[in-house]
């Protein structure tokens, strides 16, 4: 009788561990049901496609492939943090944490193909703005792949053929006008200067042959969107460039970037005019930069009083920072930093410049180029924040311009 009841007990305690079991069991199921089904919910990134590529040449054929592909393994790692952040932030989360620094990615990523094929050929607007903004797949499902076939560079008749012979007698060259309105250039800026303007002359040529080596390709608008509006925006950058050198030791002379930069056409041919690329010297003052004024007493002895009259750089403080993730506090450091080490700079900058320029020097030549490189920095601690947080908007814009304690 005992034995019985033995038995009895441990084959109801057997049935307890099975059905204890078959509950778990039961129970893990549901949750894993419940964990599917919140998963489809779970929306994807869907991004428009990069369709529209000209012919590649072969130099830019690999660079463009690997840009493609990455646009893939961005849309990838998109949905990998939708997936991995559900529950997280406000109503705003995916727009501000993934949607938009997806955005900043292609767009850089776009402007990279572009800039691949125009090493070689015209550059192509791929429109990088439009092409760059992703939405959602609110129901989830699979995300659109971006192709990653590169179409390949035409035949252009050959290469020495285009050149010559009676069709390339009647052939468009570049008519642009010339930068011959050039002040007194300091003798530091010389070098860089000469090599901007011997740059116009080699933007002519590459242009010229371009028209050449192009014909009968595109439209009407062919050569005004492939061949002149690139070299104006080349010419814009490349006249700015000779503006900001002789700005970093004299007055920033405004050359006219915007007018000189845009070319027209030769339309029965001839040959382009060459741009002048003799520079103008300036005349620095001999002694002036080096002599008592710059380190002698001036500087530091009994005129020490009159630099107490000389104006300092007021900048506003950067001060509106959030939270900075662990793996961005040395880049924002040191950026923060290197506002400071501007500041000094510019003061220093008015300090051995009495007495340069026009009325319009301390503007044109110190406070401006320290606007752009404030606007720079700025803008970098934002992209080292937005790295591994939501990318803050500290204001550049605003916080870029610095005003003087006269």
């Amino acid at each position: 009788m005992y034995r019985s009841r033995f038995n009895k007990s441990r084959t109801n305690a057997r049935r307890w561990q099975i059905g204890a079991v078959a509950g778990v069991a039961l129970a893990t199921v549901g949750v894993g049901l419940g964990v599917a089904s919140a998963a489809e919910a779970v929306p994807t990134v869907n991004c428009p496609n990069v369709a529209d590529l000209p012919a590649v040449p072969a130099q830019a054929q690999a660079e463009v492939k690997r840009n493609l592909e990455l646009l893939n393994t961005q849309i990838a790692e998109a949905n990998n943090r939708l997936r991995t952040s559900v529950g997280e932030g406000g109503p705003a989360f995916i727009q501000n944490a993934i949607l938009g620094p997806l955005a900043d990615k292609r767009f850089a990523t776009i402007n990279r193909i572009e800039t691949a094929i125009g090493r070689n050929a015209a550059k192509p607007d791929l429109n990088a703005e439009g092409l760059s903004k992703c939405s959602l797949n609110e129901d989830g499902g699979n995300s659109a792949q971006q192709p990653t076939d590169v179409p390949a560079a035409g035949n252009n008749g050959g290469g020495n053929n285009a050149g010559g012979g009676d069709a390339a007698a009647g052939l468009p060259t570049i008519n642009c006008p010339a930068v011959d309105n050039l002040p007194a250039v300091p003798a530091q800026a010389q070098a860089e200067v000469k090599r901007n303007l011997e740059l116009l002359n080699t933007q002519i040529a590459e242009a010229n042959n371009r028209i050449r080596t192009s014909v009968g390709q595109g439209g009407p608008a062919f050569i005004q969107n492939a061949i002149l509006g690139p070299l104006q925006s080349k010419r814009f950058a490349t006249i700015n460039r000779i503006e900001t050198a002789i700005g970093r030791n004299a007055a920033k002379p405004d050359l006219n970037a915007e007018s000189l930069s845009v070319c027209s056409l030769n339309e029965n041919g001839g040959a382009s005019a060459e741009q002048p690329t003799d520079v103008p010297a300036g005349n620095t003052g001999g002694n002036a930069g080096n002599g008592n004024a710059g380190n002698g007493n001036a500087g530091n002895g009994n005129a020490g009083n009159g630099n107490a009259a000389l104006p300092t750089v007021n900048c506003p403080a950067l001060n509106n920072l959030p939270t900075i993730p662990a793996q961005a506090a040395a880049e924002v450091q040191r950026n923060l930093e290197l506002l400071n080490t501007q500041i000094a700079e510019a003061n220093n900058r008015i300090r051995t410049s009495v007495g340069q320029g026009g009325p319009a020097f301390i503007q044109n030549a110190i406070l401006g180029p320290l606007e752009d490189k404030r606007f720079a920095t700025i803008n970098r601690i934002e992209t080292a924040i937005g790295r591994n947080a939501v990318k803050p908007n500290l204001n550049a814009e605003g916080l870029a311009p610095c005003s003087l304690n006269q």
